[in-house]
């Protein structure tokens, strides 16, 4: 089964910058804290506005008796769609401090009507007149503000001396166009403006263009949602069956198995955590008899992924390659632990961790709280039998190895008492961008550093390279994945590097790190720092690389396949250095 995600799915520009102001503000204005009107047309991220205390109000509340009018009465934060301009005057005079998070594009609308409605012109919106973001256009229009939902509301219109004609920003460009003509025909002295909203026209666009190519087509977004309806509307005119879903529990499993490609688009207001829920879930179908293998190695894969063995595997596969590159005698030791750290920390994280998960994840977040027993004693019992090979090995390698997994299992703890502390950082965790560096340096060490300085009892130049090439690939990946989850992170308060840098800043930095890495690779061995193994493992980054671009070019999607993918990378390692010893070392 081959799945299709139109590259403009999710988010628009507007409901993105929007949905980010009312998260930063609980931890910056005065509560209590309420959106007027639905903030954007998506039930589960109104719901979870709801759960962090952030109330929808459709009117201005009164006063309670004693209550002061002029100030303190908490922050209103203007809805994506917009609103009339008098409610903001009418709020600030309330006492409410106003947020407006009304979309730029809207804004420029409501700007163009204002202007053309002082200079006379009468006003005619192109749109749903009860749509909020029309009501809140005809606001800025006054008595001039006139609303045509097809031709012959158009035509119900007297003819008028001077006119403009706007559209709502998600109307359907099809009908635009119509409009557009029928205007220029009989109306040719009437001012027509372009406001439909470029993501809209490129989202319409390419449903067209992804219905052709798909047997089935998946709209995601609310049921009251105009541009997701309109999306479904152009889905159906190709004449291919259209599934309009709120959320994967409304997939229609049974026929979408039988389907040999499947599209997935969704409105301007569909979270990315929904649209990955939804993905998955295709994913994860049931295949046929005749491709019954398919299900198994499915199954075998997601596995070895929620249980962290996989991503163990990979560390000592790392660690194997690492020693190789510095020629470190008797290397299985520092390979066994390096898969019992990383399994114990991984596992003990994803069970204190899984808040994120919920939104990220929930399959993952649901297998950890059931199986979370037996899960914990799994982490203890790797990171027991760790410890005790490392303190059979000296008492250096027990100890850095003992400092290691404390920091690991404190990341998610409150080290600061709440009385002692009121600030927001009292964990590891809370520290921006912690999770990689920290991820980072642990891989780094327990795979590059852990066996020479173990052999040696020192610091050598070698170290240098091969650290900085392992941890350099730790961090790609932990980043990369933290830019898959940006928006559960972002929900449940974590600032990861993607969320301080942004996505485009983070992929030019993992991209500019590969680079980096597979040179520093390539040097190293050349000036025999290292073993001639490194011109060889520089196929690693650049593979990742590659993995990357095709992200960015919308060929990937987040999903079991990509995960294993890129966690693969590390397992390649050890399978290059295996091939490198055989054909190199053993003639």
């Amino acid at each position: 089964m081959k799945i299709s995600v139109a590259k403009t799915a999710g988010f628009c520009m507007g409901v993105r910058r929007a949905v980010e102001m009312v998260l930063d503000v609980p931890g910056k204005h005065e509560h209590p804290i309420f959106t007027y009107g639905p903030l954007i047309h998506n039930p589960q991220v109104l719901n979870l506005l709801k759960e962090k205390g952030i109330s929808v109000i459709n009117n201005i509340p009164p006063k309670k008796e004693g209550e002061a009018s002029e100030e303190g009465r908490g922050t209103v934060l203007i809805r994506a769609h917009g609103v009339p301009p008098q409610i903001k005057t009418e709020l600030r005079a309330e006492g409410f401090t106003v947020i407006d998070a009304t979309c730029p594009r809207v804004i420029k609308v409501q700007t163009i009507i204002k202007k053309h409605a002082g200079q006379g012109h009468e006003v005619i919106i192109i749109g749903d007149r009860d749509h909020p973001e029309v009501i809140g256009l005809l606001g800025y229009a006054g008595e001039k503000g006139h609303v045509a939902g097809n031709l012959e509301d158009f035509d119900a219109l007297p003819a008028f001396e001077k006119a403009i004609i706007v559209a709502q920003t998600t109307q359907n460009t099809l009908f635009f166009e119509s409009v557009k003509t029928y205007v220029l025909r009989k109306f040719p002295h009437y001012k027509i403006f372009d406001t439909i909203c470029d993501s809209t026209e490129k989202r319409q666009a390419e449903v067209k263009s992804l219905a052709d190519s798909v047997d089935a087509l998946i709209v995601v977004g609310g049921r009251n949602s105009g541009n997701t309806q309109r999306l479904a509307e152009i889905g159906r005119l190709t004449g291919k069956p259209v599934y309009h879903v709120e959320t994967e529990s409304e997939l229609d499993t049974e026929t979408l198995a039988t389907a040999r490609q499947i599209g997935i688009t969704a409105g301007a207001s569909t979270p990315t955590w929904i649209i990955k829920r939804i993905y998955r879930a295709i994913e994860a179908l049931p295949f046929n008899k005749s491709q019954g293998w398919h299900n198994i190695l499915s199954t075998v894969r997601r596995t070895l992924l929620l249980t962290n063995i996989y991503i163990s595997i990979g560390a000592g596969c790392l660690c194997y390659a690492c020693s190789k590159l510095q020629g470190i005698p008797n290397y299985y030791s520092y390979v066994f632990i390096s898969m019992l750290y990383v399994q114990s920390m991984h596992i003990f994280n994803n069970l204190t961790g899984t808040e994120a998960d919920h939104y990220n994840d929930p399959e993952r977040a649901f297998f950890y709280n059931k199986h979370k027993m037996l899960l914990a004693a799994l982490a203890l019992i790797a990171g027991a039998a760790g410890l005790i090979k490392a303190y059979t090995m000296g008492l250096l390698p027990f100890l850095i190895l003992l400092a290691m997994s404390f920091m690991g299992l404190s990341y998610n703890l409150k080290l600061i008492p709440e009385h002692l502390s009121s600030g927001r950082y009292r964990r590891i965790r809370d520290v921006p961008g912690s999770k990689t560096i920290l991820i980072t340096m642990a891989w780094g060490i327990v795979t590059a550093i852990f066996a020479p300085l173990s052999v040696l009892g020192k610091f050598d130049l070698s170290m240098v390279p091969v650290f900085a090439w392992s941890a350099g690939m730790v961090f790609v990946r932990t980043a990369f994945f933290d830019i898959l989850d940006m928006q559960g992170d972002r929900i449940v308060g974590k600032d990861t590097i993607p969320i301080l840098l942004g996505e485009k800043q983070t992929m030019r930095l993992l991209k500019f790190l590969l680079t980096a890495i597979t040179v520093i690779l390539f040097l190293s061995a050349a000036f025999h720092l290292t073993s001639s193994l490194g011109f060889v493992l520089g196929i690693c980054p650049m593979l990742l690389f590659i993995v990357l671009l095709t992200y960015e070019q919308g060929h990937t999607m987040p999903g079991i396949r990509l995960e294993f993918l890129v966690e693969t990378h590390f397992v390649l390692a050890g399978l290059v250095t295996v091939l490198w010893w055989a054909l190199v070392i053993g003639d």
